[in-house]
């Protein structure tokens, strides 16, 4: 399955190559929300409350209960993962509150699956060269991807893996990264970074894996009408 994403950065909706250079600038929100409506799934990310500097909650206010929305960004806390699947979302997307001290921080994540349940936690298991980053992909953990995925699984209702490595070159993601952290779980994977291709796509899909796209998608390199 294709999940497109809309990634909000001081009020707008961006694309960044790495995580750091801006390459896409928005101002159509409502534009991207009417394109991306049809879709089953659509994740929303708050790259400002991801990296410490801000917050869009107000057009996390304004999309959530608009589309079906996984939402990402700051959830830093059993009361924030309540605040946003009360404005709509789905599900929480949630990084760096899972890891404390270099590893996962099973007592929290316990907690939080507890308060809102664990169908309605996403654990992100980011990575970059080999090893799980949070805190906007600034701050490495001593923990890999599939090391992680077994240690949270029975908190966590699905896991989002993403290759940052790869992130916004548009040079396709690492398959067999993806597919070793759906073996390593039971539990939904979906992969991100540098999908570009709708035969990445299909190959993930054949593994059991969804694909989260966004700069393929706003450049045009994948038509939303084949996807």
């Amino acid at each position: 399955m294709l999940i497109p994403s809309i990634d909000l950065k001081n009020g707008s909706v961006v694309q960044l190559v790495q995580g750091e250079r801006l390459a896409i600038e928005s101002d159509d929100l409502d534009g991207w929300v009417e394109r991306f409506s049809r879709f089953p799934k659509v994740q929303l990310i708050d790259l400002d409350a991801a990296m410490g500097s801000g917050d869009n909650d107000a057009l996390v206010r304004q999309v959530a209960p608009r589309l079906p929305c996984r939402v990402g960004g700051g959830i830093r806390s059993v009361a924030r993962a309540e605040t946003v699947l009360g404005y709509g979302a789905r599900a929480v997307i949630v990084s760096s509150a899972l890891f404390r001290d270099g590893r996962p921080d099973l007592a929290f994540a316990r907690s939080l699956a507890d308060a809102v349940g664990v169908e309605q936690i996403i654990g992100a298991v980011d990575s970059k060269a080999g090893r799980v980053v949070i805190r906007g992909w600034t701050e490495p953990v001593e923990v890999t991807a599939v090391e992680a995925v077994g240690q949270l699984e029975p908190y966590c209702g699905e896991f989002l893996y993403t290759h940052v490595d790869r992130e916004g070159l548009m040079t396709g993601t690492d398959l067999d990264a993806a597919r070793a952290v759906a073996t390593a779980t039971g539990r939904r994977v979906t992969a991100a970074g540098g999908i570009t291709t709708r035969e990445e796509i299909d190959a993930l899909d054949a593994a059991g894996i969804d694909a989260v796209v966004g700069m393929a998608i706003y450049t045009g390199a994948l038509a939303l009408d084949h996807a």
